[in-house]
């Protein structure tokens, strides 16, 4: 099991950038496929971005292409998520979760969640 730790989030104008870091513990998060995700009010949690164990493959939702980045420092048991050109749609608690599986984009598939932090993009 591995516990996870967001941070990052804030208030940010729209536009604006913000970079969410996802801290590990635990002896595999160097296995684990990790996931961004979030959850708006009145809303399900939905897939943002995911990346492989090693760093090598790269997911995101439609919404996140070409704006969001996701990327991880296995030395560091660290997770991060750039996002870019952020719109008040992207207003959201952001979850970090972790899992062994290749389903990056499947809720279920995540062992590990982060409590989450909270990103508030004003217009």
């Amino acid at each position: 099991q591995v516990q996870l730790v967001e941070s990052g989030g804030g208030l940010v104008q729209a536009g604006g950038s913000l970079r969410l870091s996802c801290a590990a513990s635990g002896r595999t998060f160097s296995r684990y496929t990790m996931g961004w995700f979030r959850q708006a009010p009145g809303k399900e949690r939905e897939f943002v971005a995911g990346i492989s164990w090693s760093g090598g493959s790269t997911y995101f939702a439609d919404d996140a292409k070409g704006r969001f980045s996701i990327s991880r420092d296995n030395a560091k048991n660290t997770v991060y998520l750039q996002m870019n050109s952020l719109k008040p749609e992207d207003t959201a608690v952001y979850y970090c979760a972790g899992g062994s599986h290749s389903s990056p984009w499947v809720l279920g598939a995540y062992n590990d969640w982060g409590q989450g932090t909270q990103v508030t993009v004003s217009s």
